[in-house]
């Protein structure tokens, strides 16, 4: 199945199952000061889960686009993007556990077509400092729908993953793991926010045994392990806990809530764990290839990198994002300068955009129709960034290579954005590449630049440096 069909797939699989399907959220939320971006299918919903009743009912699905930077530096490997798709499917106070685990499982296997041999799992090892039981329900329904398809269930209590690697799963087909299979937004239970919803959640492994495991990633492979062998499919969150200033009290409704990685549930259907050969991906990477001359086996990682960052910037102009050097502007300015820097390790020094944007469009209009309408602003905002980076972006590399002796301070980053354009972390990753130290308070010594520059601007005058 292709992506495209996956999604069509779970949304009428779910709502023959009485889900109402309701449309995507734009990426940037509404009435959320917290967060700059929608970063999982549950950021829109958050009210509802802690109890609000929702117009559309009880069971709700979707398919949600989300925004990631925090793993912007991962991508390039096999399965890290930006922006991406989640399949999403809640229970607001309706059915739990007992029906959820089944369903995920039949419409992998049943629908899809996954290999149930390949499929891995791992659940909540507990948590008694907080009186959080082990999630052993969850393990129980895994090991009977394991069994019934005459697959052996061991468990491994595995806690962490630095545990994990050195003991690695032995082939149990069920790990527990701490603080990995615990949801909230604050990461682990200790650290949930007070009035934030929260619980154990259940994750869906595909093991890939084309793959080798890399000693690099750990001693041993097991499922959250970073070395490719195994990809995370999607997991459901079990909701019943919420922090209070006492400590936890269960939430008003018990609620379920999945997200499945469209992207990676497509490469687990073609059986290839390189995520950029699907089909929302991989004709811009043909784009690409047929624009520079050049494979996407020699030049793996850039083309990888322009492929996620220019999709993510389309959906941002899409949803009114324009580039900037504030707040969701600047992530835009920084994913369109990443694409471009990395665009001259293909010989693409001219520009490129007008002839990957149509493409993105192509693969998305249909199931968003907003990504059609909006696309020949999306194609002007776009233009205007890659031309105007692009009569700085030689200046700037050639300043930066001349700091390659003496190696770069705070100071002469902050030069480098404020004269050049570059933003500090594009500077940084530069510098990288080339072996070029930078100092070790570079961050203090930038922003102390930069408050003098906010101070000299608020007086009417400029600095100079």
């Amino acid at each position: 199945m292709t992506a495209d069909e996956i999604r069509r797939a779970f949304l009428e699989y779910m709502e023959e199952r009485g889900h109402t399907v309701i449309p995507r959220a734009p990426l940037i939320p509404r009435d959320d000061p917290t967060t700059l971006f929608t970063g999982s299918g549950m950021q829109p919903l958050l009210p509802y889960l802690l109890g609000a009743r929702h117009p559309a009912g009880t069971r709700l699905a979707d398919s949600q686009t989300c925004l990631r930077v925090q793993d912007i530096e991962e991508v390039g490997d096999n399965r890290h993007t930006t922006f991406f798709e989640m399949l999403g499917n809640w229970s607001l106070g309706d059915y739990f556990k007992q029906q959820q685990i089944p369903q995920i499982w039949a419409f992998l296997t049943e629908r899809v077509g996954l290999s149930a041999d390949r499929i891995f799992v791992s659940c909540f090892s507990g948590d008694p400092d907080h009186g959080i039981p082990k999630d052993e329900e969850s393990a129980g329904i895994w090991s009977r729908l394991f069994e019934e398809q005459g697959i052996r269930a061991d468990h491994v209590d595995l806690g962490t993953e630095e545990h994990a690697a050195a003991v690695g799963t032995g082939g149990a087909r069920i790990a527990f793991y701490s603080k990995k299979n615990w949801w909230c937004r604050g990461g682990s239970a200790a650290d949930m926010p007070v009035g934030e919803p929260g619980g154990p959640d259940t994750e869906i492994f595909y093991l890939f045994p084309q793959i080798e495991h890399d000693p690099a990633f750990g001693e041993h492979c097991h499922q959250n392990c970073d070395c490719g062998r195994f990809i995370e499919l999607g997991n459901s969150v079990f909701m019943e806990y919420q922090r209070t200033e006492e400590g936890f009290a269960p939430l008003p409704r018990r609620n379920v809530d999945y997200g499945g990685g469209l992207a990676r549930i497509a490469a687990a259907a073609m059986d290839s764990p390189d995520v950029f050969r699907i089909g929302l991906l991989w004709p811009i990477i043909e784009r690409l290839q047929e624009l520079s001359g050049r494979t996407y086996d020699e030049h793996t990682r850039a083309m990888r990198v322009i492929a996620d960052h220019l999709r993510g910037a389309t959906f941002l102009a899409v949803d009114g994002v324009t580039p900037s050097n504030k707040a969701q502007g600047y992530v835009m300015r920084r994913l369109i300068r990443r694409a471009i820097r990395f665009a001259f390790d293909l010989g693409l020094e001219e520009n490129f955009f007008p002839q990957i944007i149509p493409t993105i469009a192509g693969i998305y209009e249909e199931h968003f129709p907003e990504v059609g309408e909006h696309t020949a602003d999306v194609q002007r905002i776009l233009e205007k960034e890659e031309q105007a980076f692009r009569r700085t972006l030689r200046k700037g590399l050639r300043q930066l290579n001349q700091y390659s002796r003496t190696g770069v301070t705070g100071r002469e980053l902050f030069v480098l954005y404020d004269t050049f354009g570059f933003p500090v972390e594009l500077s940084t990753e530069e510098a990288a590449r080339n072996a070029i130290v930078v100092s070790e308070n570079w961050r203090e010594e930038f922003d102390e630049q930069m408050a003098i520059q906010r101070a000299q601007s608020q007086r009417g005058t400029t600095l100079h440096v």
